[in-house]
Formats: structure tokens, C-alpha cells, sequence
């Protein structure tokens, strides 16, 4: 079943793809051979990153529609934010994307964070995985934009975008070190608000410093993704970055955090949350360092 899947998701089968996705998130009898088997990819990720209300999404829309005008083909995931109780995906902001469902050269999936505290859904690295196998010419990975998901998002993407609008000057103030630390791009979106230029300055200003210490700039992009202005640069820049991604220590770091990740999934396994739940009901315990030192 797997091996027939993988050929078919290699002549771009859209369906046998959502499959392998779904099988792969619920961790079906054999995905992790099948995981063992996928072939090397040289398809680059792009996460879009960012604190809440930036436009990430209306952002994401607008590249599909410019990757789509230059005739290639997209795999997007979205990760939501999801409810602590039954681990939906809360999926308004899909809406927004909703012309693309039905593009063959578009493939869309919404992903719950499932609980995870930094923002991205816990086989996020497995399902891109998956996806690289599907030989689309961009794959893009949006996060929820809460917290830890801006930095988590550097262990994934090859090139990682962050989203500000005009207004976020303090805020980027404050996320400041893990921003330079972890951006290749920066878009200021709604570029049409007052002060945009004032806080574009700014923003280049203090990402000079950090220019000294990579051989790639930084780029600034002014954008109103609402009217699609500013993305056919966007998406330059991002090829740009792509193009002079080298073999470097940089690379090495991203693969190691990837295996970190999937290290501490696998030692994790045994461990569920609704059990966990049912034992404390039981025992009625309320100490949780004294709980957890039973594990």
C-alpha cells in the first residue's frame, strides 16, 4: 500500500497525497518505514511567520496567485490554531484561500497545532516530508504566529519570512533578537497605513548590525497583500535567498534541530495526554513534579 502510494504521489496524484498526509499525521501501521523510504528532495520550504493580524494568510493568497501566474505549482500547509479539547483546527482563516481548492497546481492543507506549544503541528516535519515528494516547485508553510512559532519555524524552513505591519514597532522591539536571529525576509504588510516608511527605516536600521554576519542581506519588503502589491518582489526575493542557500553550518544546525525534534517525538510516544488526564482524575493528585516523576 505505501510503495503504491509514493509512486503516485510522484506522478501527482492530489488525492493520494491527502491520503498519505492523514496516515502519516495519525501514525497508521507502517508510516515510519514508509518515512524511511522517501526519496531526497531538493524542494525548498518557506515559512511565513509573524504575530497575529499581520495579513500572513491574505499574504500566502496573494504569493499562490503570483506562483500560479508564472506557471508553477504550490503545496501550502496552514498551520491553525486548535482547541485544547478536541484538537480541531479552527479554519476561518482558510476562507480567504478558498480559490485554490479546486487549481491542479495547487494543493492545500490545513494542520491543528494539536496542543503544540510552539505554534506548529507535532509531525510538521514529516508531512513537509511527505509533500517534497510530490515535486511541487514551492512548498509553503504558514504558522499560527503565536509566541515560540516564530523561532520553531527556523528548524523547518529553508527560507523563513516574518510579517509586521506598520504598527508593530514595539512588539518587533521586544522579539527583536529572535527575529534578526531567524528572518531572511522581512515584509512590512499594509504598507499603505500611516508611518509605513518611518517604521521601514527604522526596521533596516536595525537590522544593519546583523548584516555583517550574513553573507546573504536581509531584505525588506514593503507589500499590501489586500491588493497584491509588492508579492511578484516578494517572491524574487525568496528565490533570491533560495538560489544562495549554501552547504554551510547553517544547514547542518536546520538538520539537526529537525532530528532533535524527532528524537523527542519518538521518545514521547508512550506518553497521552488523555491518559494522563484519566490518571490524575484518579489519583486526584495535584503536585505535578511528584505526578510526573512516575514516567
Amino acid at each position: 500500500m505505501w510503495q503504491q502510494l509514493l509512486q503516485e504521489i510522484q506522478l501527482g496524484n492530489i488525492k493520494s497525497l491527502a491520503r498519505a498526509i492523514s496516515l502519516v499525521e495519525n501514525e497508521f501501521a507502517g508510516y515510519e518505514s514508509f518515512l524511511q523510504n522517501l526519496p531526497q528532495s531538493t524542494t525548498k520550504i518557506i515559512g511565513i511567520t509573524g504575530p497575529p493580524g499581520a495579513g500572513k494568510s491574505t499574504l500566502v493568497d496573494a504569493l499562490i496567485g503570483e506562483i500560479i501566474a508564472q506557471q508553477k505549482t504550490v503545496g501550502v500547509l496552514c498551520v491553525d490554531p486548535s482547541s485544547p479539547f478536541n484538537l480541531g483546527a479552527l479554519l476561518g482563516d482558510r476562507i480567504r484561500m478558498s480559490e485554490w481548492y479546486n487549481n491542479k497546481n495547487v494543493f492545500i492543507r490545513s494542520l491543528a497545532t494539536r496542543g503544540s506549544l510552539g505554534g506548529l503541528h507535532p509531525k510538521i516535519i514529516e508531512i513537509t516530508d511527505v509533500l517534497k515528494t510530490a515535486n511541487f516547485d514551492f512548498i509553503i508553510v504558514e504558522t499560527v504566529g503565536v509566541g515560540q512559532s516564530e523561532i520553531e519555524i527556523a528548524g523547518l524552513a529553508d527560507t523563513t519570512v516574518v510579517v509586521v505591519v506598520p504598527e508593530a514597532g514595539d512588539e518587533v522591539q521586544t522579539m527583536k533578537a529572535g527575529l534578526m536571529e531567524i528572518a531572511n525576509v522581512f515584509v512590512v504588510n499594509k504598507a499603505d497605513r500611516p508611518d509605513a516608511d518611518f517604521f521601514v527605516k527604522n526596521l533596516r536600521q536595525m537590522l544593519a548590525p546583523a548584516f555583517a554576519n550574513t553573507q546573504h542581506e536581509i531584505a525588506v519588503i514593503k507589500t499590501i497583500a489586500s491588493q497584491k502589491e509588492g508579492i511578484k518582489k516578494l517572491l524574487e526575493k525568496i528565490i533570491e535567498h533560495q538560489q544562495h542557500l549554501q552547504s554551510s553550518d547553517k544547514k547542518y544546525w536546520l538538520l539537526a534541530e529537525k532530528a532533535y525534534h524527532l528524537i523527542q517525538q519518538k521518545r514521547m510516544k508512550d506518553i497521552d495526554k488523555k491518559q494522563l488526564k484519566e490518571q490524575l482524575e484518579k489519583t486526584g493528585e495535584n503536585n505535578l513534579y511528584r505526578f510526573i516523576e512516575k514516567f
